[in-house]
């Protein structure tokens, strides 16, 4: 079985979805567009700058775009030239766009058991198009292709009057619940839970009905500022699949362009002590995964996977196991004096940064002026 060396969390820069769901932040930040993402370089270019001897071994990649992953023509290649490297991969989409899923399947079976799905199960969308069938259609065509799959939903507030609905129509279907994640305001910079109940009462409204270890562990680290040494930037990198620009994680800072230089090691740099977000709203997969050593956390297969009444779970063998394996199995941790070091470089390069877009503004001002 494969170990796993590092989480690469791939932006898909496409703008552009085929649902209008209301709780969405790219609705709720007015950005959709027609935008889809285009590849600045070929697959077979970015499978060797992404190659597991650059990587230093096998990992997981996330494809997510800011609206809806496949509507892009330029992601199937480039998953598939991935996978055919020997990395793992899971992919976000609202599973309605039924000729993408005959395109993946159509692939090797030994590429797809190495294939994720994160279903996001967008009820009310469904149910105003009429795709119902169509989306559990899909999910049980990867399933049957050997893929492995997770579904789950944003609970928000207008979906608690078809809460009996929402259970029945996925048990019917896939003899499981679904997961739930946790709604959220990307427009506060303190990230807070979108709905008009306080947590508490959001988390007994939504947690008692779906029993979903995802939406228990996100319960409880939502709200909490992560002060602990954090390896994100080298055991995680979050990088724009299509140009290749890579940063620390959400809110770190900028470290490189990993198509420039093929010849070129990559330079890893990881957080620290340093996050500047208000709480780490995505740890259901960052803290899980052990980006955090010190924490004591479930497993990231914990959070995906479920068992139907008839004992067959979501993840493949394969997918299982990978996803159970914690960063620190495969990487090795720093010494305090290290992490000393880390801090203080990251403290100069964020000083160094907003240096340089301060004179950048101040060019911009006196061009105006003139």
């Amino acid at each position: 079985m494969d170990e796993k060396k590092r989480l690469i969390n791939c932006h898909v820069p496409t703008e552009a979805c085929n649902l209008r769901c209301h709780y969405c932040y790219i609705t709720l930040q007015r950005k959709f567009n027609a935008k889809l993402a285009k590849l600045e370089y070929s697959p077979q270019y970015i499978r060797k700058a992404l190659s597991v001897q650059r990587l230093g071994g096998k990992c997981l990649f996330n494809f997510c775009a800011d609206g809806e992953t496949l509507l892009s023509d330029d992601v199937i290649p480039v998953m598939a030239e991935l996978l055919e490297e020997g990395h793992y991969i899971e992919l976000v989409t609202n599973g309605t766009l039924t000729k993408r899923f005959d395109e993946i399947i159509a692939l090797p079976s030994v590429l797809l058991r190495r294939l994720e799905f994160k279903f996001s199960y967008h009820y009310l969308e469904l149910k105003r198009l009429n795709i119902m069938n169509a989306f559990f259609d899909n999910v049980t065509k990867v399933r049957d292709a050997g893929c492995s799959f997770t579904i789950e939903i944003t609970p928000n507030d207008e979906l608690i009057e078809h809460i009996d609905d929402i259970k029945k129509i996925c048990f019917d279907k896939l003899h499981a619940l679904p997961h739930l994640t946790i709604a959220r305001d990307d427009r506060d910079i303190n990230i807070p839970v979108l709905s008009k109940y306080s947590f508490d009462e959001y988390k007994n409204i939504w947690g008692r009905a779906f029993e979903s270890d995802l939406f228990d562990f996100k319960s409880k680290i939502f709200y909490q500022k992560r002060k602990e040494f954090c390896y994100a930037g080298e055991w995680t990198l979050y990088m724009n699949l299509m140009s290749g620009d890579v940063k620390q994680c959400y809110c770190g800072l900028n470290l490189e362009n990993l198509y420039a230089d093929l010849e070129k090691p990559i330079k890893y740099f990881p957080v620290g002590n340093n996050c500047s977000l208000a709480h780490c709203y995505n740890g259901h997969a960052y803290l899980t995964l052990g980006v955090i050593p010190d924490l004591n956390t479930p497993t990231y297969a914990d959070m995906r996977n479920r068992k139907d009444t008839n004992g067959k779970e979501w993840l493949g063998e394969e997918v299982k196991y990978f996803l159970s394996c914690k960063l620190k199995d495969a990487n090795a941790e720093y010494s305090n004096i290290l992490k000393l070091y880390i801090n203080l470089k990251n403290k100069i390069m964020l000083f160094d940064a907003i240096a340089r877009i301060k004179r950048r503004l101040k060019r911009i001002i006196r061009r105006r002026e003139k």
